[in-house]
């Protein structure tokens, strides 16, 4: 009965720390919601989220629950994911946004960003409230150069064969043995597959994507005239997408002398 008790009481509170790491993206589906339903006249819905979600980025850099330097790294996760977008909204069709927006580049309005710094944020929180270590994590240079490849790949698959499944595999093999240590209280430390934690977050992630179609945040092709779910298939780009957010936050930390 101890032994259940004390789990439960870790849960509860891996739970709660989950829930400071949801933070931001948590905002980005609350105002998705709010906007679907409550109007501002003469103001592009696309434009208010992209106002908002602004407002509380810099609201949380105030309170101190970001860095600086921590929001930097959310910066290049907005940069490269709105240059992912400019892509699959006008080259390969893949969705669109299908509300009117001053505030957008290419048919992509500028909010769109903040769904991937939305990844990229609740990489950095987890970091540093669940005291996050690596262990077996492959070089640098090794990491840094298959989550470039990873990140081409959703370029090049349009106009050649879509490697996915390749990388998959590489990914499989380079992090095979990786794990991270994580603290949920001062007393213990846990262990977890780095490749369980890429495809329990891409899971979820693509769980938030069915939400924010559904809230009209962009509209995938067969969802021109009714909602419906997003293809299953559509996990493994999330689960692609989430090792190049974690393997620039940690390799980001090592470059800076911060070795995880």
């Amino acid at each position: 009965m101890n032994a259940l008790k004390k789990n439960a009481s870790l849960l509860f509170k891996f739970a709660k720390i989950q829930a400071m790491c949801c933070i931001f993206p948590l905002a980005v589906f609350s105002i998705l919601a709010i906007t679907s339903v409550i109007h501002i006249p003469y103001i592009p819905r696309y434009d208010l989220i992209f106002i908002l979600l602004l407002l509380v980025q810099i609201l949380m850099v105030k309170l101190k629950l970001e860095t600086i330097e921590e929001l930097k790294i959310i910066c290049l996760f907005h940069i490269l994911g709105l240059l992912l977008e400019i892509f699959k909204v006008n080259i390969s069709h893949s969705w669109t946004y299908p509300e009117a927006s001053y505030l957008k580049i290419f048919n992509v309005p500028f909010y769109s960003g903040f769904m991937y710094a939305s990844v990229g944020s609740y990489v950095v929180q987890a970091w540093k409230k669940l005291k996050l270590n690596v262990e077996h994590w492959p070089s640098l240079g090794l990491s840094f150069t298959l989550s470039f490849v990873l990140y081409l790949n959703f370029f090049t698959n349009y106009f050649i064969y879509d490697f996915r499944y390749f990388i998959i595999l590489a990914i499989v093999v380079v992090f095979w043995r990786a794990q991270f240590i994580f603290s949920i209280d001062e007393s213990t430390t846990h262990k977890m597959k780095a490749l369980l934690s890429f495809s329990l977050i891409g899971f979820f992630i693509y769980i938030a994507e069915n939400i924010a179609s559904f809230f009209n945040a962009y509209r995938y092709p067969n969802q021109a005239e009714t909602w419906h779910l997003v293809g299953f298939g559509k996990m493994s780009s999330w689960f692609l997408l989430v090792i190049v957010s974690i393997v620039l936050v940690v390799n980001l930390k090592q470059v800076k002398g911060r070795k995880p």
